[in-house]
């Protein structure tokens, strides 16, 4: 009975549902070499301790409530895999927002009005007088965290160019060693596959538009292999 007991709560363990979140990869070029901002995740945190990331984080009730300064690309929203529902594709743009202003101190934003969103990040935006740029964002692909993981998301990533930005580099010390780097760098940085990927489709995507052509990638895992799958909107 025990082993059995055993095999229910490992069964359980392998379903958790991947909740909706999004990551902002932000870009600068110096010269002509790209760079990303990065960060190391706490080595006691829950999740990924001690590799390195781009900004972002799952989706809250108030993102979908706060109202951004500018519109998503309805172009985005099918790629999304949101079934047509441009609520949520903006309420994920706008969490990748939140969550890079949060834990970088960098916003990606225009004049504006978030509303009176009851969130300390939002209100803090708002008393800025500004609200979340959308037309500054480019969607790059989303991945999923394997199933064996207690702890899993369903992320959209986007890509922004960092000159419209404004903001000192600081945030709420979630993210660790801020700072950015090549792609080289990130290359012997201890972090996981999914972020070297989409940092080279988000310079693909900010420079020539590659998935105009290829379509956007879903980043998952099979028997511990990556699985990789292109998706093209329906015309």
């Amino acid at each position: 009975m025990a082993s059995t007991g055993a095999g229910c709560k490992e069964a359980s363990r392998r379903q958790v549902r991947p909740r909706d979140a999004a990551s902002l990869i932000l870009l600068r070029l110096e010269g002509r070499e790209h760079r990303v901002l990065v960060g190391r995740r706490p080595p006691k945190a829950r999740f990924l301790p001690g590799r390195y990331v781009f900004p972002g984080g799952a989706v809250e009730p108030g993102d979908s409530r706060a109202r951004p300064a500018s519109a998503l690309s309805v172009d985005l929203v099918e790629s999304m895999a949101v079934g047509g529902k441009e609520m949520r594709a903006r309420s994920l743009a706008m969490a990748a927002v939140r969550e890079t202003f949060e834990e970088t101190g960098l916003l990606l934003a225009a004049p504006g009005d978030v509303g009176p969103v009851r969130s300390p990040s939002w209100s803090a935006i708002r008393a800025q007088g500004v609200a979340p740029a959308l037309h500054h964002l480019a969607y790059v692909g989303r991945a999923i965290t394997p199933v064996p993981s207690p702890i899993r998301f369903h992320a959209r990533f986007f890509v922004a160019d960092a000159q419209f930005t404004t903001g000192a580099l600081g945030g709420d010390s979630e993210l660790e060693d801020l700072h950015w780097c090549s792609v080289n760098e990130l290359a012997h940085l201890p972090t996981i596959e999914v972020q070297s990927f989409m940092l080279a489709h988000a310079i693909a995507t900010l420079t020539c538009h590659d998935s105009e052509t290829t379509g956007t990638p879903l980043f998952t895992q099979r028997a511990g292999q990556r699985h990789i799958r292109y998706f093209k909107p329906h015309l």
